[in-house]
């Protein structure tokens, strides 16, 4: 199986996952793909107006990132892209932005991807509920 066609399957298997067993936030999702037709990007719409892309490359870079600069200025993303910024987290490459691209943290989310995207929007559902209780 071609490794563009691997990562296909993984962004449906992704998307019936966000669908069906995280309703209650997850309103939509759709494959982005490249213009030479490969697999590029999962997308998945939220309730409150936010989105989450989820990005697997054929070499293994990752990167879970909801997107919430519109909502409050925020973002939260895992990746695992190697940046010698963040070279002294105890995870690295592995980090978690929790709020700004200019900081991040360990990452301790899942190697595997159904875990991982699990684990994130459990964290999603968090703090959409922390936030509804702020108002």
């Amino acid at each position: 199986m071609p490794p563009s066609t691997k990562i296909l399957k993984l962004y449906r298997n992704l998307l019936d996952i966000a669908t069906t067993e995280f309703r209650v936030i997850i309103e939509s999702g759709e494959i982005f793909y490249s213009p030479s037709k490969e697999p590029w990007k999962l997308r998945l719409y939220l309730c409150d107006g936010s989105f989450i892309d989820i990005y697997y490359s054929t070499n293994g870079k990752y990167s879970y990132h909801w997107d919430r600069r519109l909502l409050s200025n925020k973002i939260y993303r895992h990746d695992n892209a190697p940046h010698q910024r963040w070279s002294d987290i105890s995870t690295f490459p592995k980090h978690f932005h929790n709020g700004s691209e200019d900081s991040a943290i360990a990452s301790h989310i899942s190697d595997n991807p159904e875990l991982a995207l699990n684990e994130f929007l459990n964290f999603a559902i968090k703090h959409i509920i922390a936030e509804r209780n702020r108002k």
